[in-house]
């Protein structure tokens, strides 16, 4: 019986790519936004909802004379659903564009559908280095890993830490970020004394972290996916690691702008690499903060908010090229696209399909009693290491 399912709907797909959603062109340009809206990561989708919303009020809900229709639904961060989901919405809304996909499982589950159905799919969120490669239909707008974890261990090795214990969440984006951090910190001439993982799901960080104390590194590094990091932080306070003497230095989703405020002073001083901070100071990126904020009860963007606003931004450059068709015409239009976005200037590349933007080294620091992520130092146009060799 699933096998039976599984073919009719790849058929079904196969007949909505060759159709090239003829079906669709009722004057409609329908963006399919998938999104963890509840469970564990529903933070996630709150904030690309949040931005891909705010993209469309700030620029109209018109594009190559078309109607602007985002259907949005919640696939509760389980891959299956979201599949489900992405079947649903190109055999039966008949959309245009696939957008969201918070975390890296549910991006991998979609990718067949996108190839199937050639649909161009947007990946607003998701982070490991080779989600681009599950798919030729597949576009990046969010960051990778690879791209900020390297230049931390290039921050990490200028700024006397010598040895460090590695912590990161057990799935393909903490994996990247254990491989491609100890690669670089390594070949710089660092220690990486021991390598930690924790499961993605109800993670306990308080035994592993007693390790850590015990290892007396200079530094933990340490990736946990985005709304995680207060936990960390508090059992980081709690087992005493900061008075030991250990620094803690992470990719950026750990300080997430989103949650940074309800950290507390444990955060001071911690250094993060990431492709955006609330922080950041352009004219642009003040006035996202700014509207974004008055338009979800004084919210603050995070990166994953970033990553939509500059999604749709590329959706909407690339309907325009093709009087709002899909398919293959909309991907081409997609690739080689340069963006100014408040996190900075962006370009698609247009063999990888990834995003190649500025990467920043920030520090957590207190201002007028808020918490911050201040940027330090700037790395401009990082190509994704994963794909670099």
């Amino acid at each position: 019986m699933q096998k039976r399912h599984f073919i009719r709907a790849a058929a079904a797909l196969a007949l909505a790519g060759s159709l090239g959603h003829a079906a669709a062109q009722d004057n409609t340009f329908k963006i399919g936004l998938i999104l963890p809206m509840t469970g564990p990561f529903a933070s996630t989708g709150k904030q690309l909802e949040a931005a891909a919303r705010l993209y469309v009020a700030q620029n109209g809900d018109t594009v190559a004379g078309k109607k602007v229709q985002l259907i949005v639904k919640d696939d509760t961060g389980a891959p299956d659903v979201t599949k489900r989901i992405a079947q649903e919405m190109v055999i039966n809304d008949k959309v245009q564009v696939l957008a969201g996909f918070g975390l890296t499982p549910l991006a991998f589950a979609t990718a067949p559908v996108a190839t199937q159905s050639k649909t161009p799919l947007v990946v607003m969120a998701a982070a490991t280095s080779s989600i681009t490669q599950a798919s030729p239909f597949i576009v990046r707008t969010s960051f990778t890993v690879p791209q900020v974890v390297t230049v931390l261990a290039d921050w990490a090795t200028k700024n006397n830490i010598k040895k460090v214990v590695s912590l990161v969440t057990d799935y393909a984006p903490g994996v990247d970020s254990e491989k491609y951090f100890s690669q670089r910190f390594q070949a710089n001439g660092g220690v990486v004394i021991e390598t930690l993982r924790v499961p993605l799901r109800s993670p306990d960080v308080a035994p592993v972290l007693q390790k850590v104390r015990d290892a007396k590194p200079d530094a933990l590094f340490t990736f946990v996916p985005s709304g995680a990091g207060s936990a960390l932080m508090k059992q980081f306070a709690e087992r005493g690691l900061d008075k030991a003497g250990i620094r803690m230095i992470a990719e950026g989703s750990v300080t997430d702008d989103d949650i940074l405020n309800g950290m507390g002073d444990v955060a001071l001083g911690v250094v993060t690499a990431h492709h955006y901070s609330a922080a950041h100071n352009s004219p642009l990126n003040k006035k996202f903060v700014e509207a974004f904020g008055k338009a979800n009860n004084g919210m603050r963007p995070n990166f994953m908010a970033v990553g939509a606003y500059d999604g749709m931004r590329v959706i909407y450059e690339g309907a325009k090229k093709t009087k709002g068709e899909g398919g293959e015409a909309l991907l081409n239009a997609m690739k080689g696209q340069v963006v100014e976005s408040p996190r900075g200037p962006i370009y698609i590349d247009a063999q990888t399909r990834d995003v190649v933007h500025n990467v920043y080294v920030r520090k957590v620091e207190k201002i007028n009693g808020q918490m911050w992520n201040t940027e330090i130092q700037t790395v401009t146009d990082v190509k994704d290491p994963g794909k670099a060799q």
